[in-house]
């Protein structure tokens, strides 16, 4: 079997441990069902991509890719690239090529399919992009950061309110922008300084994703790092408090104030995380996905009560960027791209000296614990999950590009890059 998707070799045991959670297969890994080439992604490229989403109104994952400027559409039915949105998204800062390119400086970013709804929202460089899916094209462009050059990344959606909440983690200080998704107009800004301080404290250390909790009416957004938490929190920042500041005609710039239980802004302390991925999962659960800068640290995904805060478990995975929870089959994936032969944290990158085996992590999430494992592809990081069919979408980059996987052979016949499909 080729080597991308072997199982990994030192969590057999752990798995067999497990047994049956989470649907009586604990010990049965997933198949490989396609893998799909994308254009001008070849034997040595560094594919620049970063978040993707499956859409079940119309069967389709989207994804964005910097190398080719464009968000590319696959039919989840035929597994086929289908379309490439083109529209003035920014690409790489360094050119086509995408080598040492900075993400700050560089889209488009991330991707929120807005439901009962037929449009996508797009971060990219000072400014969201909405795409139509039923025309493929982008037919609005809302700027965010003025001419700053830095991008606006991952968001999340408020169907209550009809908002769209998105972070530009590059900025000085960091701040979100909140979006009237029926104007498509921005509402208000929210810095991220040390709360209470206002603008002049302490900016936060950047932000990640963020996911909005209907029970709470409240936005869940994972902050890189405060001067109590250097390691990253969880913010939770109440809509009504949005609502209440800004509107389309008069947007409002905010800061993120002391929490107090009059205005329901509450900090969930992470640890030694410094968080990437965040979801919601069943009840009350929600994952964070940690991907630890501390060499030799034990890579962790932590699941916590997303009302108080309490940490209820914490697992040996993580070293990933998007984590994405599945209600119909309740379990959290995980694409872990920076994940280690001994699970462990190889620092801020993967390098020859302290190479990453990149795979993908699936947890139970009524158990709470890591039930399969499948090695992937280089820097595969992003994830997107086809309920119906049960499928897991991972674009990845080829063998040598970025540097530093240890076991992303070029002998092996997906070693182009492009995109992995997943049956679970």
């Amino acid at each position: 079997m080729n080597n991308f998707w072997k199982v990994a070799a030192p969590l057999v045991a752990s798995f067999l441990l497990v047994g049956c959670g989470g649907g009586g297969n604990g010990n049965v890994f997933p198949e490989l069902k396609a893998d799909i080439q994308i254009p001008n992604v070849t034997a040595g490229t560094n594919f620049s991509f970063d978040i993707g989403a499956v859409d079940p109104a119309n069967g389709r994952f989207y994804f964005t890719d910097r190398n080719n400027k464009s968000v590319d559409v696959i039919d989840t039915t035929t597994k086929k690239l289908v379309k490439q949105i083109f529209g003035g998204f920014a690409g790489c800062n360094t050119g086509a090529a995408c080598v040492g390119a900075n993400n700050d400086k560089s889209g488009p970013d991330g991707l929120n399919v807005i439901p009962d709804t037929t449009f996508i929202y797009v971060g990219d460089v000072n400014s969201v992009k909405v795409i139509d899916t039923t025309t493929d094209s982008v037919v609005n462009t809302i700027p965010i950061g003025g001419s700053s050059g830095l991008r606006a990344d991952e968001g999340c959606y408020d169907p209550d309110h009809k908002i769209f909440m998105i972070n530009s983690p590059g900025e000085t200080p960091p701040f979100a922008t909140f979006i009237d998704t029926t104007t498509q107009k921005v509402i208000a800004t929210l810095l991220f300084t040390d709360p209470g301080t206002g603008s002049a404290g302490p900016a936060s250390a950047g932000l990640e994703a963020c996911a909005y909790d209907h029970a709470t009416q409240s936005f869940l957004n994972n902050n890189d790092g405060t001067t109590a938490n250097p390691h990253g929190e969880v913010d939770v920042i109440p809509a009504a408090f949005v609502l209440a500041s800004g509107n389309p005609a008069s947007p409002a710039t905010l800061t993120l104030p002391a929490p107090t239980p009059a205005n329901g802004f509450k900090i969930f302390p992470l640890g030694n995380c410094d968080p990437t991925g965040l979801d919601l999962g069943p009840g009350t659960d929600m994952a964070v996905s940690c991907r630890q800068g501390t060499t030799g640290v034990p890579l962790t995904v932590e699941i916590l009560n997303r009302a108080t805060g309490s940490l209820l478990a914490t697992i040996n995975a993580g070293g990933g960027d998007q984590i994405t929870y599945d209600a119909a089959r309740n379990r959290y994936y995980l694409a872990a791209s920076r994940w280690t032969a001994n699970g462990s944290s190889s620092g801020p990158a993967c390098t020859a000296a302290s190479p990453c085996t990149p795979v993908l992590q699936i947890i139970d999430a009524a158990t709470r614990t890591l039930i399969k494992t499948v090695h992937t592809g280089n820097n595969a990081h992003s994830v997107g999950v086809d309920s119906a069919r049960g499928e897991v979408y991972l674009p990845f980059s080829s063998a040598t590009s970025p540097a530093g996987c240890s076991d992303c052979s070029t002998g092996d016949p997906i070693g182009n890059g492009g995109v992995l499909v997943f049956e679970d």
